[in-house]
């Protein structure tokens, strides 16, 4: 069994402590620890913290290997400082049985970067219109806790309240992808001034909110969990803590580009700021980073969307939407928040590991640093600066919006299970 001294981390940005990995396991947190035979790692001034874990990517294997494999989606995550993900439904054919569900799980095993976690899909074939195999995707070996037909949004409000009913017997959870279908046929953008001056059609916030109200009084009325995928609007905010308040079991989450990028960046006409939900106002950003730092929104999630060249270098309405996000989250993050002030790195820590893994359900991760502890760790160079140069991401896919901006922090080592998957900024 090898060992793994990380010397002089700042653990969740606090003091500076050693910590030794033999392992799978966290074996002492303090000081001055010996390293005997251990691999030494000089981590003065970085950060240390439990591995990250996306609640919503999408790797799209099987089916769209063009795009991203299990494989390759892995290597970007564990580049990103991420030990799990969750993968989507939305690949061909459509993770709603136990058999796919199942090879995308194997599939995570045998990648050997982060584990892999398959989300399977509400109804089948995402059409919206029967549930799909939930409880035997739930007793498979993948054993899926997780459903969602992102992508897509379940707008028929009987099949939503039976999917709540449905996944409450286990402890489950529905994702909504909340877009009101028949508000946004033909949209292009988010709707409002910027929209209005380009001629491209709008996806006006309430599509995004009614949906948002009307799952979380279903989920009240049910008494079971409802997530919120991708919540980027102030409107969306403004509901999601009412129904807190109400003591409502619902969770909800913000993608680091809905932190970041407004709709204003759409005049370029550049397909790589394509996206679903799209990018809104900076009013709409300033209350996403609110209610991220108050807990109104528990967590970040990337939206990790790898498409080809070839379905984003095309013009604006025939481009695909979504982005890359990965290997960047964290950056992103760091600016927006911890930059600002709206959160500290246990902040960080509880927002991408912790509260994802008791989300998701997931067991393993989202752990504190701590002895006894699993060896999911991420440690990062939080004073660096570089610009993002997509050509070095581990993704197959290159979509980023970030190409060419300057973006603070670097994931210099992450480690699954006390085996580094990241060193030096390199993959393993």
């Amino acid at each position: 069994m090898s060992k793994t001294l990380i010397r002089g981390a700042k653990v969740l940005g606090g003091e500076a402590q050693d910590v030794l990995i033999d392992g799978e396991t966290i074996a002492q947190v303090g000081t001055g620890l010996e390293a005997g035979d251990a691999t030494v790692v000089e981590a003065e001034g970085k950060i240390l913290l439990p591995g990250l874990v996306d609640l919503h990517t999408h790797l799209r294997e099987p089916g769209r290997e063009d795009s991203e494999t299990v494989l390759t989606g892995t290597r970007a995550a564990a580049s990103g400082g991420y030990t799990a993900v969750f993968a989507m439904a939305n690949t061909f054919p459509v993770a709603d049985t136990a058999g796919v569900v199942e090879q995308v799980w194997r599939l995570g095993q045998e990648s050997g970067y982060c584990d892999v976690q398959p989300i399977g899909a509400v109804t089948v074939g995402l059409e919206g219109k029967q549930l799909a195999e939930l409880g035997a995707m739930h007793d498979s070996a993948a054993g899926v806790k997780v459903f969602s037909d992102d992508g897509k949004c379940v707008d028929d409000a009987v099949i939503m309240r039976r999917a709540l009913e449905y996944v409450k017997a286990f402890g489950g959870v529905v994702a909504q992808h909340a877009q009101e279908p028949r508000l946004t046929e033909g949209a292009q953008m988010n709707e409002g001034v910027v929209s209005a001056e380009l001629g491209l059609g709008g996806w006006p916030a309430v599509a995004e909110e009614s949906i948002i109200a009307r799952d979380v009084l279903l989920a009240e009325h049910v008494g079971s969990r409802v997530h919120i995928c991708h919540l980027s609007t102030a409107g969306s905010v403004e509901i999601v803590r009412w129904a807190k308040s109400r003591g409502i079991d619902v969770t909800a989450e913000v993608t680091p580009h809905h932190l970041l990028l407004t709709d204003e960046l759409v005049r370029s006409y550049n397909p790589v700021y394509k996206v679903n939900p799209p990018l809104r106002t900076e009013k709409d950003v300033m209350a996403l980073r609110e209610a991220l730092a108050d807990g109104t929104i528990d967590i970040v999630a990337t939206d990790h969307a790898p498409h080809p060249h070839e379905d984003k270098d095309c013009e604006w309405a025939a481009a695909a939407m979504g982005m890359v996000g990965l290997e960047t989250a964290l950056s992103v993050v760091q600016q927006t928040m911890v930059e600002t002030g709206l959160l500290d790195w246990a902040g960080v820590a509880e927002r991408m590991s912790y509260a994802p893994a008791v989300i998701g359900r997931l067991e393993g991760h989202g752990r504190p640093v701590a002895a006894g502890e699993p060896a999911n760790l991420t440690l990062v160079d939080a004073a660096y600066r570089g610009q993002v140069d997509p050509a070095g991401f581990a993704s197959r896919s290159r979509n980023t919006p970030y190409q060419g901006r300057e973006l603070p922090g670097r994931v210099t080592h992450t480690f699954l299970r006390g085996r580094a998957t990241v060193v030096d900024g390199k993959l393993a």
